[in-house]
């Protein structure tokens, strides 16, 4: 247990800062609310008037940033064992194939439901 001391002392200084740092804002910050600070910011653009419901995006965005992020992550260890792969002999090559495998099974899963296409 004395291993894990500090790391609690930590997590309690942590939690101190987060909690002083939000008593802080409440009793110091300005609770004026006008027009301007309730709208939402555009880039300096002139907030264009949402439809009923919040507007959504279309489920498209979603399913193209999260194929970027698998591809992303594939790429990121893939490159690694690429640079090491005399070193790791057998149990790196084992390992990439299983990686890849779940990295297949997740896009054969997208593409059967549809994810991929575009109309």
């Amino acid at each position: 247990m004395e291993l894990y001391t500090p790391v609690l002392y930590l997590a309690g200084l942590a939690l101190l800062f987060v909690l002083g740092s939000l008593a802080t804002s409440l009793l110091v910050g300005t609770r004026r609310y006008n027009r301007a600070k309730l709208d939402s910011y555009e880039c300096g653009i002139e907030p264009t008037p949402q439809p009923y419901g919040g507007g959504r995006f279309p489920v498209k965005y979603y399913t193209v940033a999260m194929t970027f992020i698998i591809f992303d992550v594939e790429i990121m260890f893939l490159v690694p064992w690429a640079v090491y792969f005399d070193e790791m002999a057998w149990f790196g090559l084992i390992a990439v194939v299983l990686f890849l495998f779940n990295i297949t099974i997740a896009y054969a899963y997208e593409w059967r439901r549809g994810g991929l296409d575009w109309d």
